[in-house]
């Protein structure tokens, strides 16, 4: 069975940090690729950043780029984002996603195979 586990949401200050954790389990993670995801109150769900199995490709949304990092550590099935200078706008839950896919990053939903249940972000002075 293919789980996918987020953690390292919660409330922060605007202007403030938080890093997420994806931990993959019942697969090689090694030539997967994985995304982050939001999906705000009453909004479709978008992609945030995407990362390629190896680590050496990246793609971002333009609201996030040169705020949130993307990275990755195989040995730990493990993906992460970086959230800096947050913004209220940040305020969604964040979800991670995974699949098969060794030519780059993948950046639709639909190109996901396998999710996690998401973990909530609030951003709020």
């Amino acid at each position: 069975q293919v789980l996918l586990e987020e953690s390292g949401g919660g409330l922060v200050q605007p202007g403030g940090s938080l890093r997420l954790s994806c931990a993959v389990s019942g697969l090689t993670y090694t030539g997967y690729t994985s995304g982050w995801f939001r999906q705000a109150p009453g909004k479709e769900r978008v992609l945030v950043a995407a990362i390629s199995w190896d680590g050496t490709q990246t793609s971002y949304d333009n609201s996030v780029k040169g705020r949130f990092t993307v990275s990755r550590d195989n040995a730990k099935n493990t993906s992460y984002l970086q959230m800096n200078s947050l913004e209220p706008e940040d305020t969604a839950v964040y979800f991670c996603a995974a699949t098969y896919y060794i030519a780059g990053t993948r950046t639709k939903i639909h190109d996901y195979d396998y999710w996690g249940q998401g973990t909530q972000v609030t951003v709020s002075s």
